[in-house]
Protein backbone atom coordinates (compact mmCIF):
# COMPACT_ATOMS: atom_id res chain seq x y z
CA UNK A 1 0.00 0.00 0.00
CA UNK A 2 1.34 3.48 -0.86
CA UNK A 3 2.16 5.92 1.57
CA UNK A 4 0.21 9.03 2.52
CA UNK A 5 1.58 12.03 0.69
CA UNK A 6 1.92 14.59 4.03
CA UNK A 7 1.51 18.02 3.38
CA UNK A 8 2.53 20.68 5.72
CA UNK A 9 0.06 23.85 5.98
CA UNK A 10 1.57 27.06 6.83
CA UNK A 11 -1.14 29.77 8.01
CA UNK A 12 -0.85 33.29 9.11
CA UNK A 13 -3.34 33.69 11.69
CA UNK A 14 -7.24 33.15 11.62
CA UNK A 15 -8.97 36.40 9.17
CA UNK A 16 -8.97 37.52 5.78
CA UNK A 17 -7.72 40.72 6.84
CA UNK A 18 -5.39 40.23 8.88
CA UNK A 19 -4.68 36.59 8.73
CA UNK A 20 -5.07 33.44 6.76
CA UNK A 21 -8.08 33.68 4.85
CA UNK A 22 -10.69 30.77 6.19
CA UNK A 23 -12.11 29.82 3.05
CA UNK A 24 -8.86 29.08 2.16
CA UNK A 25 -7.27 27.01 4.22
CA UNK A 26 -10.36 25.25 5.83
CA UNK A 27 -10.54 24.36 2.36
CA UNK A 28 -7.08 23.50 1.65
CA UNK A 29 -7.28 21.34 4.26
CA UNK A 30 -10.12 19.59 2.94
CA UNK A 31 -8.96 19.17 -0.49
CA UNK A 32 -5.64 17.65 0.73
CA UNK A 33 -7.62 14.94 2.64
CA UNK A 34 -10.48 14.35 -0.35
CA UNK A 35 -7.31 13.71 -2.41
CA UNK A 36 -5.91 10.75 0.17
CA UNK A 37 -3.36 12.76 1.77
CA UNK A 38 -2.68 14.23 5.39
CA UNK A 39 -1.56 16.97 6.66
CA UNK A 40 -0.16 19.11 9.23
CA UNK A 41 -0.63 22.44 10.80
CA UNK A 42 2.00 25.37 10.69
CA UNK A 43 2.56 28.81 11.96
CA UNK A 44 5.19 31.18 13.08
CA UNK A 45 5.09 32.31 16.45
CA UNK A 46 5.65 35.94 16.39
CA UNK A 47 2.72 38.98 16.21
CA UNK A 48 0.38 39.87 14.15
CA UNK A 49 1.34 43.52 12.16
CA UNK A 50 -2.10 44.83 13.78
CA UNK A 51 -5.28 43.14 14.51
CA UNK A 52 -8.23 44.23 12.19
CA UNK A 53 -12.36 44.58 13.00
CA UNK A 54 -13.79 42.34 10.30
CA UNK A 55 -17.08 44.19 10.25
CA UNK A 56 -15.91 47.44 10.25
CA UNK A 57 -12.13 47.39 8.65
CA UNK A 58 -10.66 49.48 11.30
CA UNK A 59 -7.66 48.53 13.38
CA UNK A 60 -8.21 47.56 17.09
CA UNK A 61 -5.90 48.45 19.85
CA UNK A 62 -5.19 45.08 20.56
CA UNK A 63 -2.29 42.27 19.88
CA UNK A 64 -2.58 38.88 18.73
CA UNK A 65 -0.03 36.26 18.26
CA UNK A 66 -0.42 34.71 14.70
CA UNK A 67 0.17 31.53 15.95
CA UNK A 68 -2.03 31.11 18.57
CA UNK A 69 -4.80 33.01 16.26
CA UNK A 70 -3.92 30.41 13.56
CA UNK A 71 -4.67 27.36 15.92
CA UNK A 72 -8.22 28.61 16.13
CA UNK A 73 -8.59 27.38 12.49
CA UNK A 74 -6.27 24.41 13.39
CA UNK A 75 -8.56 23.22 16.42
CA UNK A 76 -5.33 23.63 18.58
CA UNK A 77 -3.88 21.06 16.41
CA UNK A 78 -0.78 23.00 15.45
CA UNK A 79 3.12 23.35 15.78
CA UNK A 80 5.81 25.95 15.88
CA UNK A 81 7.37 26.84 12.10
CA UNK A 82 10.92 26.34 14.48
CA UNK A 83 9.42 23.16 14.49
CA UNK A 84 9.13 22.21 10.43
CA UNK A 85 11.15 19.46 9.03
CA UNK A 86 11.19 19.85 5.48
CA UNK A 87 12.45 15.61 5.53
CA UNK A 88 9.47 14.61 6.59
CA UNK A 89 6.61 16.24 4.46
CA UNK A 90 6.02 15.80 0.68
CA UNK A 91 4.46 19.50 0.12
CA UNK A 92 4.54 22.51 2.00
CA UNK A 93 1.42 24.71 1.23
CA UNK A 94 0.71 28.05 1.83
CA UNK A 95 -3.50 29.31 2.10
CA UNK A 96 -3.55 33.18 1.11
CA UNK A 97 -5.42 36.03 3.15
CA UNK A 98 -3.34 39.57 4.19
CA UNK A 99 -1.47 37.55 6.96
CA UNK A 100 0.56 36.35 4.32
CA UNK A 101 1.60 39.95 2.86
CA UNK A 102 1.73 41.21 6.74
CA UNK A 103 2.83 38.50 8.93
CA UNK A 104 4.82 36.36 6.61
CA UNK A 105 6.16 38.92 5.05
CA UNK A 106 6.02 42.55 4.64
CA UNK A 107 4.23 42.93 1.03
CA UNK A 108 1.61 44.73 2.04
CA UNK A 109 3.21 47.42 3.13
CA UNK A 110 6.55 47.22 1.12
CA UNK A 111 5.69 46.33 -2.09
CA UNK A 112 8.48 44.67 -4.01
CA UNK A 113 11.18 45.95 -1.37
CA UNK A 114 9.37 43.30 0.91
CA UNK A 115 10.95 41.17 3.68
CA UNK A 116 10.03 37.54 4.38
CA UNK A 117 10.18 36.42 8.07
CA UNK A 118 12.85 34.03 8.35
CA UNK A 119 11.44 30.33 9.17
CA UNK A 120 9.04 30.93 6.83
CA UNK A 121 11.92 31.86 4.28
CA UNK A 122 14.49 28.45 5.39
CA UNK A 123 10.86 26.14 5.27
CA UNK A 124 10.94 27.24 1.41
CA UNK A 125 14.32 26.41 0.57
CA UNK A 126 14.47 23.70 2.43
CA UNK A 127 11.67 22.21 0.41
CA UNK A 128 13.53 23.57 -2.81
CA UNK A 129 16.56 21.79 -1.74
CA UNK A 130 14.76 18.67 -1.35
CA UNK A 131 13.26 18.96 -5.23
CA UNK A 132 9.73 18.98 -2.65
CA UNK A 133 6.86 20.88 -4.22
CA UNK A 134 5.21 24.33 -2.82
CA UNK A 135 1.83 25.57 -3.77
CA UNK A 136 0.44 28.91 -2.65
CA UNK A 137 -3.01 30.52 -3.20
CA UNK A 138 -4.28 34.24 -3.63
CA UNK A 139 -1.95 36.71 -2.85
CA UNK A 140 0.67 33.82 -1.20
CA UNK A 141 2.50 33.34 -4.53
CA UNK A 142 4.24 36.74 -3.82
CA UNK A 143 6.69 34.94 -1.17
CA UNK A 144 7.83 32.36 -3.56
CA UNK A 145 8.64 35.10 -5.86
CA UNK A 146 10.66 37.16 -2.72
CA UNK A 147 12.55 34.40 -1.78
CA UNK A 148 13.15 32.12 -4.95
CA UNK A 149 13.56 33.47 -8.61
CA UNK A 150 12.62 33.32 -12.07
CA UNK A 151 9.65 31.50 -10.98
CA UNK A 152 6.15 31.25 -13.11
CA UNK A 153 3.70 32.16 -10.64
CA UNK A 154 -0.11 33.26 -10.46
CA UNK A 155 -2.22 36.33 -8.60
CA UNK A 156 -5.13 36.13 -10.81
CA UNK A 157 -5.50 39.34 -12.71
CA UNK A 158 -4.66 42.21 -10.32
CA UNK A 159 -2.39 44.48 -11.93
CA UNK A 160 -0.23 46.27 -9.25
CA UNK A 161 0.88 43.12 -7.38
CA UNK A 162 1.35 41.25 -10.99
CA UNK A 163 3.74 44.10 -11.72
CA UNK A 164 5.21 43.81 -8.32
CA UNK A 165 6.15 40.03 -9.32
CA UNK A 166 7.70 41.02 -12.14
CA UNK A 167 10.01 43.27 -10.01
CA UNK A 168 11.04 40.66 -8.24
CA UNK A 169 12.30 38.92 -11.03
CA UNK A 170 9.53 36.47 -11.46
CA UNK A 171 7.04 35.75 -14.36
CA UNK A 172 3.40 36.23 -13.45
CA UNK A 173 1.03 34.50 -15.48
CA UNK A 174 -2.25 36.06 -15.80
CA UNK A 175 -5.56 33.44 -14.58
CA UNK A 176 -9.42 32.86 -13.90
CA UNK A 177 -11.35 31.06 -11.41
CA UNK A 178 -9.44 27.38 -10.84
CA UNK A 179 -6.58 27.92 -12.81
CA UNK A 180 -2.89 26.18 -11.69
CA UNK A 181 0.17 27.76 -12.99
CA UNK A 182 3.02 24.99 -12.69
CA UNK A 183 6.52 26.16 -12.49
CA UNK A 184 8.37 23.03 -13.71
CA UNK A 185 11.92 24.18 -12.30
CA UNK A 186 10.38 24.31 -8.42
CA UNK A 187 8.10 22.37 -8.74
CA UNK A 188 5.98 25.45 -7.72
CA UNK A 189 2.00 25.20 -8.41
CA UNK A 190 0.09 28.25 -7.56
CA UNK A 191 -3.93 29.47 -7.73
CA UNK A 192 -5.74 32.96 -7.13
CA UNK A 193 -8.52 32.33 -5.24
CA UNK A 194 -9.82 35.33 -3.85
CA UNK A 195 -7.55 37.32 -5.53
CA UNK A 196 -10.19 37.01 -7.67
CA UNK A 197 -13.96 37.73 -6.97
CA UNK A 198 -15.10 34.55 -6.00
CA UNK A 199 -17.67 32.70 -4.55
CA UNK A 200 -16.96 29.88 -1.87
CA UNK A 201 -17.21 27.57 -4.54
CA UNK A 202 -14.43 29.23 -6.77
CA UNK A 203 -12.18 28.30 -3.52
CA UNK A 204 -13.12 24.87 -3.31
CA UNK A 205 -12.39 24.86 -7.13
CA UNK A 206 -9.00 26.20 -6.77
CA UNK A 207 -8.02 24.49 -3.66
CA UNK A 208 -8.66 21.36 -5.07
CA UNK A 209 -6.74 21.82 -8.41
CA UNK A 210 -3.77 22.72 -6.84
CA UNK A 211 -3.63 20.10 -4.74
CA UNK A 212 -4.36 17.70 -7.54
CA UNK A 213 -1.61 19.65 -8.99
CA UNK A 214 0.93 19.02 -6.22
CA UNK A 215 0.01 15.82 -5.59
CA UNK A 216 0.69 15.05 -9.42
CA UNK A 217 4.18 16.56 -9.59
CA UNK A 218 5.09 15.30 -5.97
Amino acid sequence: MTAKKKFAVLLSGCGVFDGAEIHEATLTMYAIMKNGCEYEIFAPDVNQYHVVNHISGEEMNETRNVLVESARIARGNIKDLKDFNAELFDVLIFPGGFGAAKNLSSFAFDGEKMSVNEDVEKAILDMIKLKKPIGALCIAPVILAKVLSKVDLTIGQDKGTAEAIEKLGSNHIQTSHGDVVIDKKYKIATTPCYMLDATILDIAEGADNVVKALVEIS
